[in-house]
């Protein structure tokens, strides 16, 4: 494929992986609705700010260690499903001290922490650290991928529809601003329907607490598992 075309199909793959629901994506909500759209971004660019990293240590082959120590792997799910609890609560906080007027630009809650939030998370995000093991590696690996085999229920029937060669600079600059395409549209435009529908705001926040409560309590229950079957 052309180099363009190669970059387009980098953008498709990083906004397939950055799109879907999730904790990373509940915490840019958050942020976006009680603290306006810079402090989404910045909460993004934690996230992102993770994927770079696991990019750098898959690249040098750091990253296949953590798949040879299940214990570590189940410390880390451990560590993550306690802090997705603990911002739940924050998240849970920021909903309560949403409902009041506000308009435009002005932030509905006080200065968050959104970056370093995203970046923890992300970094202790067993599906993140999945992703970059397998499909990461990939990527960085000559050879082809299906891009759009990896989309989530259509995945199956596009197959074979976006096949391109990996290991190409193109792919990852494209996945890359593919994922930094999300981090800004997606807080731009929660940030437009807050102005529209008062209540946006405190839903969102509500919606963020019950996403982040509910991966932790998930990843607390595959640590205990993962950990209780190793020490059988």
């Amino acid at each position: 494929m052309s180099t363009l075309a190669t970059l387009g199909a980098g953008v498709v793959f990083g906004l397939a992986l950055a799109a879907p629901p999730g904790p990373m994506n509940a915490v840019i909500a958050e942020e976006s609705v009680l603290r306006g759209r810079l402090a989404g971004f910045r909460a993004g660019l934690g996230a992102a700010t993770a994927d770079a990293i696991f990019f750098v240590l898959a690249y040098v082959g750091v990253v296949a260690v953590v798949e040879s120590f299940p214990l570590l792997q189940g410390a880390m799910v451990a560590v993550g499903g306690v802090l997705m609890l603990y911002f739940a609560v924050g998240a849970a906080r920021g909903a309560r001290a949403s409902f009041r007027p506000t308009s435009g630009e002005e932030p509905i809650a006080a200065e968050g922490k959104g970056f370093r939030k995203a970046l923890v998370l992300a970094l202790t995000n067993p599906y993140q650290v999945l992703f970059w093991l397998t499909i990461g590696v990939g990527l960085l690996q000559p050879g082809e991928l299906d891009v759009l085999a990896r989309l989530p229920v259509v995945g199956a029937d596009l197959a074979g529809t976006l096949v391109v060669a990996t290991g190409s600079p193109a792919l990852i600059g494209g996945f890359f601003l593919g994922v930094l395409t999300w981090i800004v549209s997606f807080p731009t435009g929660l940030v437009a329907a807050e102005r529209r529908i008062e209540t946006f705001a405190p839903l969102v926040a509500v919606g963020s607490a019950v996403v982040l409560a509910g991966f932790g309590v998930y990843f607390l229950y595959d640590a205990a598992t993962t950990l209780a079957a190793l020490g059988a």
